[in-house]
């Protein structure tokens, strides 16, 4: 399966972006589940941070990463890339 990065600028307050971290570990840990192989982090010196996760293509990355409860609180915006290893 090809690999996807979605790279995500905060955009709400610290406190509203925490109440949905559970959350998102929770959505995180259904990919890893499903066999996405996905992993997450944050940017230490700025807001936002990285999704780096298998799909079967384009499409389903994009519709995996509306399900993240980050996109659908309206706390991040992103940009989804496919990633081809070198």
């Amino acid at each position: 399966m090809p690999w996807f990065v979605k790279i995500e600028r905060g955009i709400v307050d610290k406190s509203t972006f925490d109440q949905f971290v559970p959350a998102h570990k929770a959505y995180v840990e259904s990919l890893n589940t499903a066999g996405h192989q996905a992993k997450t982090g944050y940017w230490k010196e700025s807001r936002g941070g990285m999704l780096l996760f298998q799909a079967q293509d384009l499409a389903q990355a994009q519709a995996l990463v509306q399900e993240d409860p980050l996109v659908l609180n309206h706390c991040v915006e992103y940009d989804l890339h496919e990633w081809v290893q070198v």
